[in-house]
């Protein structure tokens, strides 16, 4: 077996990726597929028939989304900051051989000391030129009118008189020209009828193909923090009557992303009067006062739809949740989520979002995907969700990190808790726009990590709120407790996990913190689920600097002074959980347990190779204390931790009196790697022993920082990217997704760890990072 991976083998793999998802990668060329359905009748905005809410509608996507409101008819962006924009989802330029014409209406609804300018902007396209990928792209051809000039592109034309506080009517038109397009912009005031000016040009396809969008101060710059993060100089801009016609645009109606998001759920044997309970959770868009809330769940009998439960849709995280009782678990189910949303005229337009509750798969094996980091470089990822889609797993696990900071750009809003969790939402919904077809099908357990709500590091002190130093200071990695509201954080927990079966004790932690620790029994597997960051200790306990203490150690010393007892990974209410749960088994015959994130600390190296970072108390090799008895609490069980978060894939065992003396733990891939990290003690000389027989480098017993036993069997360490393409990035940054699969007869779990950029169902080893696929049995996971 090769031992190291090339770029060769890289591109190789690529390659493999791209025939399996038929996704474009070319930064020069821009192809559109050869078939099409196209735009045969022209669509406008139904702005006008909305009432006043916070989301635009399922045919759009607003950058960003806490910045926009439709306000009487039409679509207000709220701020004065530069790049607030608007994407039509359903249609996209892909044919300049076609004629078309866009037309919208804009009102300057503030005025500021500066004009940022208002425009249609074409060819928005990212390097895929994939339609969500693309709303997020800055930049385009912009038409439309700054300073009372007609722009096109870098093109300016003086207006015939002032705008003023009129409202204008922009519209385009193109029609092919000797393989350019001729392209013709007019400025019509509303008010008098009268034409403010014309301009025309000569332009090239590749500036035209992708999406379209409308933009408020398109010449200013977009922040994601600061003073300018929300306001600008300049003014804000009103859009109504869009209109969008021609077959140069498609016609892709299934790309509308709600009223209905997504859905999640859970089956579970409940081993109670009440058998297996299926929940369900629907998630909407932010809706409005006289939006209907009222959510439907049906199933198909005998042919027919049959409705069996209601629900109303939680106002802060307009999410709706059903609950189930006594559910028929032999068979797959079909569903369907009806919302039928409420029109300014009366009228109601249903919007009906379809799936399959599986059966459970009692008496074979169990398979599950297990996910984890949705860094949005990488968006939509679509390789790694067409890949889960195609397995077709009984379960599906993602483990934390569903979001980044980052996500979408425009910053993070903190106070006050209704704003940041409209911050929050927004983010949260890219991850259920690239995996929903994924979850509609398969029961999915869903947890919330540090980046979810929207802190880099988390020691979460059992729901505190963090010290008003670090507050102010934006400092998340300085202390313990929690920085975003306790609002803020609750809808983090319950847009996560109303689908999951009720916490063992729902009892909230600090402040009225919401808990989801429990049990999940399902295909004959119990999975025990905890939140190991919500009662971790903070640094601060013993006056830790984190990224400064102790890094000028000798890599093998093991320093006391940074344990303690008295220090908590898990909490007692977890803790005790767990010791329950590993000495309990009605009604099944394996066990899992789910994390966020590893009980070790296996990485040397971060950043870069060459940047060594001795402790990492991030990592939940720290506390050693509270790690020693999380393992203890769980030894008995015999169970598989399986997880995510380090951007790290590996398998190892735990070691507690002595090496590999309890559980094994499953690590898996990234779905996109950020932040990097390296598992590389040889180079820095860290004791080991017992290689396995495979023979690859930085395996086998080692001590981690904090003095932690672990047996490194297999890791994937990645390459430095220098790639332009995110999907090349992706894959070279060690990105994945992790496979587990549950064989209750033989009584084993074999792991799989999936590249980014493969076809997994093609059965070549090359798919599976080094060291991989691996199977193990259930009593290996109380000795060697």
């Amino acid at each position: 077996m090769s031992k190291t991976v090339t770029r060769r083998d890289t591109f190789k793999f690529i390659a493999a990726g791209l025939a399996a998802t038929s996704v474009a990668c070319s930064t020069k060329t821009v192809k559109a597929p050869t078939t099409r359905p196209v735009l045969l009748n022209p669509i406008n905005d139904r702005w006008s028939n909305t009432h006043d809410r916070v989301w635009l509608g399922g045919e759009y996507w607003a950058n960003p989304m806490e910045d926009w409101r439709i306000s009487n008819g039409a679509a207000e962006c709220v701020t004065t900051g530069g790049q607030r924009s608007v994407h039509a989802l359903q249609h996209q330029l892909v044919d300049t051989s076609k004629t078309f014409k866009t037309s919208v209406r804009v009102k300057l609804l503030e005025t500021g000391k500066e004009d940022g300018g208002v425009a249609i902007r074409l060819g928005v396209r990212s390097e895929i030129n994939e339609y969500r990928s693309n709303c997020f792209v800055q930049q385009g051809l912009d038409i439309g009118v700054i300073n009372n000039q007609i722009a096109l592109g870098s093109k300016r034309k003086s207006l015939t008189r002032a705008i003023n506080n009129d409202e204008i009517d922009i519209i385009i038109t193109g029609s092919p020209q000797a393989q350019l397009v001729a392209l013709n912009v007019e400025i019509i005031s509303v008010s008098s009828g009268e034409s403010l000016g014309q301009m025309e040009a000569l332009v090239g396809t590749e500036e035209l193909l992708g999406n379209i969008a409308v933009v408020s101060n398109f010449n200013i710059p977009s922040f994601d923090s600061g003073p300018n993060q929300s306001r600008s100089d300049a003014g804000r801009y009103q859009f109504s009557n869009w209109h969008i016609e021609g077959e140069a645009f498609s016609n892709n109606v299934e790309q509308k992303f709600g009223p209905i998001l997504w859905t999640m759920y859970t089956l579970s044997d409940s081993r109670s009067d009440e058998g297996f309970i299926m929940k369900l959770s629907a998630l909407t868009g932010p809706l409005g006062e006289k939006d209907s809330k009222d959510v439907v769940l049906q199933v198909r009998k005998n042919g027919k739809w049959v409705e069996i439960s209601k629900a109303d849709l939680d106002t802060d995280g307009w999410v709706a949740t059903f609950r189930i009782p006594n559910w028929d678990e032999s068979q797959a189910t079909p569903y369907r989520v009806i919302y039928k949303e409420s029109q300014v005229d009366g009228s109601l337009k249903p919007d009906v979002y379809e799936g399959t509750i599986k059966a459970n798969p009692a008496g074979r094996k169990m398979r599950m995907a297990a996910l984890t980091c949705q860094n949005d470089y990488a968006f939509p990822y679509e390789p790694v969700a067409k890949n889960v889609a195609k397995l077709d797993p009984d379960l599906v696990f993602f483990s934390g990190d569903q979001l980044y900071e980052s996500h979408g750009g425009f910053g993070i809003i903190r106070v006050p808790a209704k704003m940041a969790i409209l911050n929050y939402l927004r983010k949260y919904y890219q991850f259920g726009w690239a995996f929903r077809d994924a979850m509609r099908n398969a029961p999915t357990i869903c947890l919330p990590d540090d980046h979810d709500v929207l802190q880099g590091n988390l020691w979460g002190e059992g729901g505190a709120a963090m010290p008003m130093a670090a507050h102010d200071e934006n400092r998340v990695d300085k202390a313990g407790g929690y920085i975003e509201p306790i609002k803020m954080v609750n809808v983090v927990h319950q847009t996560h996990t109303a689908h999951h079966m009720e916490p063992i004790e729902p009892n909230p932690s600090k402040r009225g913190m919401s808990v989801y620790y429990g049990e999940l029994i399902y295909g004959d597997v119990s999975f025990a689920i905890v939140a190991d960051r919500q009662w971790k200790s903070g640094p601060e306990r013993l006056n830790v600097i984190v990224g400064t203490s102790g890094n000028d150690e000798e890599p093998n010393f093991i320093n006391p002074k940074w344990n303690s007892n008295d220090l908590h990974l898990l909490g007692d209410r977890q803790e005790q959980f767990l010791k329950r749960w590993a000495q309990d088994w009605r009604g099944h015959k394996l066990k899992a347990l789910l994390s966020q994130t590893i009980f070790a600390s296996l990485a040397t190296h971060q950043m870069n190779p060459q940047h060594y970072l001795k402790y990492d108390f991030d990592a939940n090799g720290w506390p050693a204390s509270g790690r020693d008895r999380a393992i203890s609490a769980i030894k008995g069980s015999k169970a598989l931790h399986i997880c995510g978060d380090t951007h790290l894939p590996s398998v190892s065992q735990y070691g507690l009196e002595q090496q590999r003396d309890s559980n094994w733990a499953f690590c898996t891939p990234a779905i996109a790697v950020g932040w990097q990290r390296w598992w590389r003690p040889d180079d820095i000389g860290l004791n080991y022993a017992n290689r396995p027989q495979h023979g690859m480098p930085n395996t086998g017993e080692y001590l981690d920082s904090f003095g932690n036993k672990n047996y490194i069997y297999a890791i994937g360490d990645p390459e430095v990217s220098r790639s332009k393409n995110r999907y090349v990035m992706a894959h070279e940054k060690c990105s994945g997704f992790g496979f587990i699969t549950f064989d209750k007869e033989e009584m084993t779990y074999k792991m799989d760890a999936y590249r980014f950029m493969i076809d997994a169902t093609d059965g070549k080893a090359s798919n599976q990072f080094e060291g991989w696929p691996l199977t193990i049995k259930q009593s290996d996971n109380q000795s060697a």
